[in-house]
């Protein structure tokens, strides 16, 4: 009798990979219904400036209820705050440094007894320092990793359990296409980008049979803030730096049409077929070619 239910589920096997490879054509082709944000409390962390600031507002411009930000400037909290305040949306902000277990799970405290339940978490911040290991302070490579990666098994593992016993919540990660396609002169940050995209895609597949709760992790390509300063590729032409109010209406869209893995732009779909396809030898040459190697000597952005 097993024998013959294996035998049932490899044949409808092939036929169920067909449905969900249509499915998703259909709604490539078709407008996906899009969740209101009304009932949402949206933390973003890293949220006073950068791509969290516009995270932050246009979560709230997409009608959420509340919003809350992290991060380690108060100033820049205060003003992005004010911002979202002045233009009709709820806005609370907390220093909070998410690559320090005991202030998270503190904050998180404080977050739920004065706002309440955090139902869409946006993870964002992150550091950079821009140099090759033998060039890294190990302290450096440290914060980087406690921030990028380690910050978000803290805020997740606060603010998720919530999220299950509700049955409604978002958990999104803003990675980096860094994380599946790896340059020179930044190894503490493609390294902790790579971790957390593993730790999202299997929170996304460990979240399956929890109805009401999703997961987003946005790819996006080098994006003009101030954080990859003075990054140089070869053919800017070709490879613009994306604009970061152009991804955070793009990851706001994600969330609303459920969407888990967004690669910005499409074409760097190309980078993950062909790293699966070519030999290494010409991966390197076509790093060489745009410029990969040698893109972060001009860095001078922040940490």
């Amino acid at each position: 009798m097993m024998d013959l239910k294996l035998w049932g589920c490899a044949l409808l096997f092939p036929l169920q990979i067909f449905l969900c490879v249509l499915r998703a054509a259909v709604r490539f082709l078709l407008p996906p219904r899009r969740k209101d944000l009304g009932t949402d409390v949206v933390l973003v962390t890293g949220g006073g400036r950068g791509i969290g600031r516009h995270l932050a507002k246009e979560f709230a411009k997409q009608g959420a209820k509340k919003v809350i930000l992290w991060g380690r400037t108060e100033k820049c909290l205060k003003e992005t705050c004010e911002e979202i305040s002045a233009a009709g949306t709820e806005c609370h902000y907390f220093v909070c440094d998410v690559g320090n277990r005991e202030e998270v799970y503190q904050q998180a405290k404080v977050v739920r007894e004065k706002v309440g339940d955090v139902t869409i978490l946006v993870n964002n911040a992150a550091v950079v320092h821009g140099k090759s290991l033998m060039n890294s302070d190990d302290d450096a490579l440290l914060k980087t990793q406690h921030v990028n990666t380690l910050g978000q098994f803290w805020t997740t593992k606060a603010f998720l359990p919530r999220m299950l016993e509700l049955c409604h919540g978002h958990v999104v990660c803003i990675n980096s296409i860094l994380s599946l396609s790896s340059i020179p002169g930044a190894i503490d940050y493609c390294t902790s980008k790579a971790s957390a995209y593993a730790f999202m895609e299997s929170l996304t597949l460990g979240l399956l049979d929890c109805p009401g709760v999703d997961c987003t992790t946005i790819l996006p390509f080098h994006t003009d803030t101030e954080m990859f300063q003075g990054m140089r590729v070869r053919f800017p032409q070709l490879f613009p730096p994306l604009n970061p109010e152009m991804v955070a209406q793009r990851t706001v869209d994600a969330v609303r049409t459920n969407t888990a893995f967004v690669v910005l732009p499409w074409t760097m779909h190309f980078i993950v077929a062909l790293k699966s396809l070519l030999p290494q030898s010409a991966l390197e040459e076509i790093h060489k070619f745009a410029g990969s190697y040698t893109c972060m000597n001009t860095f001078k952005g922040r940490t």
